[in-house]
């Protein structure tokens, strides 16, 4: 009876040590939410480099302003809205907290009829909702230069608020605001961002994703620490060469 006794004091205390260090022990944090960009060669940062490209800029932001955020960037150069349409299931394969989709530039330089465009859009949308359902989206639209004619770059331009509107998510009506005709800004080609236009094109989209990770608009006017920003989630098939399309 004795040796039983002291059996169960020695449990009770092996319990109770136990429960201290359990209750001592920091709780984990829980993971950042994970935004994913999926988009063209302005997502990729052709001509600058994934490093000093906006996905980056924006995680830089996110750390400065200490909300956090951990940044994927699945861009990919020469990416057409039907080619994201097949790679978005890959892309997919873990869930993502925040997707934006910025795609269809290269379908209008190529001339692709607004309908195909815009069904490809919502396709990647309903492709969205159903791999990452809890997952909030935000379309970022693209201008066409005024060469291909008013009528085809109207029609363009009216594809992203109407999907937003249409599927009740955030828009960036336009991802090159302030960039766009500014040779400061500009690569020589007139399409792509240099260092200095990415680093205005993140203020852009930090102003419309931060009040989706922080809560509120955030001062994105603050200077960023380390400006460069951690290393973003590449996926590899972002990796891809540029070639002749954006």
């Amino acid at each position: 009876m004795g040796s039983l006794r002291k059996r169960t004091v020695v449990t009770m205390w092996i319990l109770l040590a136990c429960g201290l260090v359990a209750w001592a022990s920091p709780a984990q944090e829980p993971a950042p939410p994970v935004v994913l960009f999926f988009g063209d060669s302005l997502t990729a940062g052709y001509g600058v480099g994934k490093e000093h490209g906006f996905p980056a800029r924006v995680q830089a932001h996110a750390d400065s302003v200490g909300c956090a955020a951990r940044i994927v960037n699945a861009g990919l150069a020469g990416e057409t809205t039907a080619a994201g349409l097949r790679r978005v299931d890959w892309i997919l394969q873990k869930p993502v907290d925040v997707f934006l989709l910025e795609l269809g530039g290269n379908d209008g330089l190529n001339g692709v009829p607004l309908a195909e465009t815009q069904r490809n859009l919502q396709c990647i949308i309903d492709r969205v909702r159903v791999k990452s359902p809890g997952a909030q989206l935000v379309i970022v639209g693209v201008r066409l230069p005024p060469n291909l004619g008013p009528d085809y770059t109207d029609g363009f331009q009216a594809i992203f608020p109407r999907l937003a509107a249409a599927n009740d998510v955030a828009l960036i009506p336009r991802l090159l605001e302030g960039v766009a005709g500014d040779r400061e800004l500009m690569r020589g080609d007139g399409i792509h961002p240099n260092e200095a236009g990415h680093r205005q094109v993140a203020q852009t989209v930090w102003r419309h994703l931060s009040p989706l990770l922080c809560g509120e608009p955030a001062d994105s006017t603050r200077p960023a620490q380390n400006l460069e920003g951690r290393n973003t989630g590449d996926t590899p098939a972002a990796e891809q060469p540029d070639g002749n399309s954006k």
